[in-house]
């Protein structure tokens, strides 16, 4: 099992394959196609990320004590965000999610590369995924 920084390391090698930020975005869309869907019945408003240009559901459920993680978004970009994400911080104690610092996003220069608003989604996505693991820690 890889630890959260093996996988975000794997990302950054993963986008360093890729100069051009064009290609960076299509690797991100697909990505997004990779991602783990959520049920139909999770697209609500308990599980909108608030502050999302797009609409992105999160469901988090714990399975032996890791968090597990879907997601969906009405846009195939922050589908792709979201995903790496997930990527990153899916089947991992509540604890260590809560303290991941998530270094991969400025080293592959995402945020720099997305629009203010995707900016401000991609940060409460963040904040919506380690709020579900500080819940899980406390209990």
């Amino acid at each position: 099992m890889k630890t959260i920084h093996e996988k975000e390391l794997e990302i950054i090698e993963d986008f360093a394959i890729y100069e051009d930020w064009m290609d960076k975005y299509e690797y991100i869309i697909d990505l997004g196609k990779d991602t783990p869907k959520i049920d139909e019945k999770f697209k609500t408003d308990d599980h909108l990320i608030v502050g999302c240009q797009s609409k992105v559901w999160v469901n988090a459920s714990m399975e032996e004590g890791k968090i597990r993680f879907t997601a969906d978004s009405d846009a195939i970009i922050t589908r792709g965000i979201i995903g790496l994400l997930i990527r990153v911080l899916d089947n991992e104690k509540p604890e260590d999610i809560a303290t991941a610092k998530l270094e991969f996003i400025a080293t592959i220069g995402l945020k720099e590369h997305l629009s203010p608003n995707r900016s401000n989604g991609l940060e409460n996505m963040v904040k919506q995924l380690k709020r579900y693991a500080i819940l899980n820690v406390a209990h």
